[in-house]
């Protein structure tokens, strides 16, 4: 990402983006271009840190929602403060807009410690790309995709949880379809993982290429 990647204010590698749909095997798709020597800055883990036990992220998750959404141990109970979110509209902004800038300042910090390895792009995977703008600051954006039955079939596999309550996760997010015409390449994850390395590979390929051709900022 641009934005990202400009952001030490010298000649650095370009970061690309890789979002998806839940459940659309985004992840493993990350793990197949690590396997590659690719850095990927995971927003999801990210977005874990920031709202760690001791964090003030954590502390303003509490003032908003109540003390109710943290576990035994004090940490925030994800599942439960999900179940809110994924049915609120307004308590997901409400979220979001405590977590994402957090989140947006520790993506530079991990694409910036990422900067001295041998790899040619480093990649930034997060689910919201899209649904908030930020796939418009990447030089490319890979997409992964999945049928959506197949997609509710695996997140209710995931989840253990019921098809209701899956197809409102899946809802909460733009439909994969929407997120494919914006892509610049399409991981289509619906067949054998054999298939889905093929095609990451030869994404890899390609954005080898295009990072050896990036100007500097």
């Amino acid at each position: 990402m641009r934005g990202y990647s400009q952001a030490m204010g010298r000649k650095t590698k370009p970061t690309f983006g890789l979002t998806g749909g839940i459940a659309s095997g985004k992840s493993t798709v990350g793990r197949l271009f690590a396997e590659l020597g690719v850095p990927v800055v995971d927003a999801d883990q990210l977005a874990r840190d920031v709202v760690a036990p001791g964090s003030e992220g954590l502390a303003e998750v509490v003032r908003a929602f109540g003390p109710t959404y943290l576990d035994e141990d004090g940490a925030l109970d994800r599942k439960k403060l999900g179940s809110l979110v994924f049915a609120d509209q307004a308590a997901r902004r409400t979220l979001e807009g405590i977590t994402h800038p957090r989140i947006a300042v520790a993506g530079k910090q991990a694409i910036a410690a990422h900067q001295d390895t041998d790899a040619p792009f480093l990649l930034y995977e997060a689910p919201l790309l899209v649904e908030i703008g930020l796939h418009k600051a990447f030089p490319a954006l890979i997409v992964v995709s999945l049928e959506p039955a197949r997609q509710l079939e695996r997140l209710m596999a995931r989840e253990q949880c019921s098809e209701s309550d899956a197809q409102a996760r899946i809802d909460s997010q733009l439909p994969l379809a929407e997120k494919v015409k914006v892509a610049d390449f399409v991981i289509d994850n619906g067949g054998t993982l054999e298939e889905t390395e093929r095609q990451v590979r030869a994404i890899y390929e390609e954005l080898s290429g295009r990072a050896a051709l990036e100007p500097s900022p």
